[in-house]
């Protein structure tokens, strides 16, 4: 079976694990510190704070920026369910705007629809590695006087207009799941230049202790290990070059199906640098019986997402009623196929001419 996703782990992550089990300093240390270093320089901001995972990253950005009970945080509903659970978990209440039918981000129109005065933030994702439309979010957050926290945690590296991913919202949040462009095994990153939400973020990531045995703030313990900084740092090392076999890998299977009656390969907007986390499809009327095709002949896939955030049953629960028909459409039709850099040549023209099989 060709792995829809897979890591790429080597000798240099390894040594890397093996030199911080050594140092008897593996808990939260100063290769979490380096690696916070690292990463902010190369995403462009002043801060970056690690975490344990993506998700504890979007929960601390939204606390440390101050969102709670009574606001709403307009985000998408075409995403991993962790994105409006982050507004759960600090009581605020998530408000789903539909996506835009090409890109699959959120469409900037529909937010404009959602504001409220209770809306105090906006969760744009980045997703499968192609950043949102920025701009236009960014300034209805300027006019609105609404905070906006991107969720990046499929898009390591990508660019919208020559800027980076994680440099334009008040704060970004990124995951090192395996499955993501880089991984720390599990661990998630806050980037930001607002001095007082990096702080927060800090706080709050470490029992809320200003100073050793101080606890000011109600905490939790959302801390990076250093054996998980130790990946990340080899690993960021490699992102770029982990990166261009993705673009790569994508340009080549859109120049072997783009031309299929039946499936829309992805669409790239202008000015953007795609990092392709996912390589998706879209397959109206046929994507499950595609997906049955190819895994029976050995090639992973995946539905990212099968069903909008709040179709998930705790949101049905806990009354939820949004309508987003773009949202509901895609869910029905995408259907995502390896793309990642392990692939060799061989293993790439097997995918697609797999996926060429099926619709000729």
């Amino acid at each position: 079976m060709i792995p829809v996703a897979t890591p790429i782990i080597d000798e240099e992550e390894i040594q890397e694990v093996i030199k911080v089990l050594k140092s008897g300093f593996i808990a939260q240390g100063p290769r979490v510190a380096e690696f916070e270093e690292k990463f902010a320089a190369y995403v462009g901001t002043e801060h970056a704070v690690a975490t344990s995972s993506g998700t504890t990253a979007l929960h601390l950005a939204l606390l440390a920026a101050g969102v709670g009970k009574g606001d709403e945080v307009i985000t998408t509903p075409f995403s991993f369910a962790a994105t409006a659970n982050a507004a759960l978990y600090v009581g605020a209440t998530p408000v789903f705007a539909d996506i835009d039918p090409l890109t699959y981000n959120i469409d900037p129109e529909r937010i404009e629809e959602l504001i409220t005065p209770s809306t105090r933030a906006i969760i744009p994702v980045h997703l499968y590695g192609q950043p949102a439309d920025m701009d236009p979010i960014m300034d209805l957050a300027a006019d609105h006087d609404i905070l906006v926290i991107e969720d990046a945690a499929q898009a390591h590296g990508a660019e919208y207009h020559g800027r980076k991913v994680g440099s334009m919202g008040d704060a970004a949040c990124f995951s090192f799941y395996p499955t993501k462009n880089i991984t720390t095994g599990e661990g998630g990153i806050i980037t930001t230049d607002d001095d007082e939400i990096a702080e927060m973020a800090r706080i709050l990531r470490a029992h809320g202790e200003t100073e050793r045995y101080r606890h000011t703030y109600l905490g939790y313990n959302f801390r990076m290990t250093d054996i998980s900084a130790a990946i990340g740092i080899a690993q960021l090392g490699k992102l770029e070059e982990f990166n261009s076999r993705r673009i790569e890998n994508a340009a080549y299977l859109t120049s072997q199906l783009g031309d299929l009656e039946g499936v829309s390969t992805p669409h790239i907007a202008a000015g953007v640098r795609h990092v392709f986390h996912q390589y998706t499809l879209r397959v109206p009327g046929s994507r499950d019986e595609l997906m049955g095709f190819l895994n029976e002949r050995g090639v992973g896939t995946g539905i990212h997402y099968p069903r909008p955030i709040y179709r998930q049953e705790l949101y049905q629960r806990l009354g939820f009623d949004a309508r987003c028909p773009v949202s509901e459409a895609a869910a029905a039709e995408v259907l995502s196929i390896p793309v990642h850099p392990a692939l060799t040549g061989e293993e790439l023209e097997r995918v697609a001419g797999t996926v060429r099989e099926f619709f000729e």
